[in-house]
Order: C-alpha cells, then sequence, then structure tokens
C-alpha cells in the first residue's frame, strides 16, 4: 500500500515520506544523524497527538537526553534491540517492549541504538500547545512556538 490519498485509507508505515533532518542547531544535529522518522500521523491528519515510525542506525540517539514540560511521549520497540534511558537508570528494550515518558516530571530520556542493526520503533506523542522541552546535559533549551515550530535556545536564554 502506499500513502494514502485521504486520511482514511490505510497505507504501509514505509511509503510515507522519510524525513532525516534534525531541528537541532548544528552543534547537536550530530547525535541524531541518520535517524529517519516517517510521521504516520501527519500523513493520517492526526491533530491530538503524534506517531513517528522511526529508523535509527547503530551507535545513535533518538535525540538528546530530555524531558518535556507538557507534552507526553510513548514508545514501542518494533525491530532491533534499544537502551533507554530513563533518569540514571538504562533498560534494555526488544521488540514488543514498550515505555512511556509522563510530561513535567522533570526526569530526562532517551533512546540508543547500541547494537550492530538497525532499530525501528514507533513513537507517540500529544500535541500539547506550549510545551517546552528541557536538556539536563547539553547548554540547550526548547520552547514550542505557537506555529508548533521549536526555537532553540542556550540555558541562559541566548537563541542559537
Amino acid at each position: 500500500m502506499s500513502k494514502p490519498a485521504n486520511p482514511a485509507t490505510p497505507c504501509a508505515a514505509v511509503d510515507v515520506p522519510e524525513i532525516t533532518k534534525s531541528a537541532y542547531p548544528a552543534p547537536f544535529a550530530d547525535v541524531v544523524a541518520g535517524r529517519s522518522k516517517r510521521k504516520l500521523g501527519d500523513a493520517f491528519g492526526l491533530s491530538n497527538f503524534g506517531v513517528n515510525y522511526t529508523t535509527l542506525p547503530p551507535g545513535k540517539a533518538s535525540a538528546l537526553f530530555h524531558h518535556h514540560a507538557k507534552q507526553d511521549e510513548f514508545v514501542m520497540v518494533l525491530q532491533g534491540e534499544a537502551v533507554v534511558r530513563v533518569g540514571d537508570q538504562e533498560h534494555r528494550m526488544q521488540a514488543g517492549d514498550c515505555i512511556g515518558f509522563a510530561a513535567g516530571t522533570g526526569v530526562g530520556h532517551q533512546i540508543l541504538n547500541r547494537s550492530n542493526a538497525p532499530l525501528v520503533y514507533l513513537e507517540v506523542g500529544d500535541r500539547t500547545a506550549g510545551d517546552q522541552v528541557q536538556y539536563p546535559e547539553d547548554d540547550l533549551q526548547a520552547i514550542q512556538q505557537p506555529d508548533n515550530s521549536w526555537l532553540f535556545l542556550h540555558k541562559n536564554g541566548e537563541g542559537w
């Protein structure tokens, strides 16, 4: 199946266009280089939550270690093996395993592919407006703009 002509038509996830560009400022983009996302939620016109079919090559991370103020996240591994950092702990995940990250807890998370094979997972997140993301290990914070784009700032509030 291909990308749906209308939102009520099924499609194959791999037929939704890949996005490989990172929104991170240049000093941080290498962490996710090679990651690809297929925005399944957008393909179906979903507005309350996003669904991404994500492929992460060996040696890469899903994102910088971070936590959200307002938006919950959920991840389910479809193929491969992940290491998930949550706070100061690490957990191994394999196909069929899932985990959720509640907003507003201040507990950071990050998905890593330390294996020699691609990692494929679904990530689901709500689209609550006005989110802010903190990156405790980096000089970075992100503020969601009214058009849903992200403004990246240094921790002192200066722009990148």
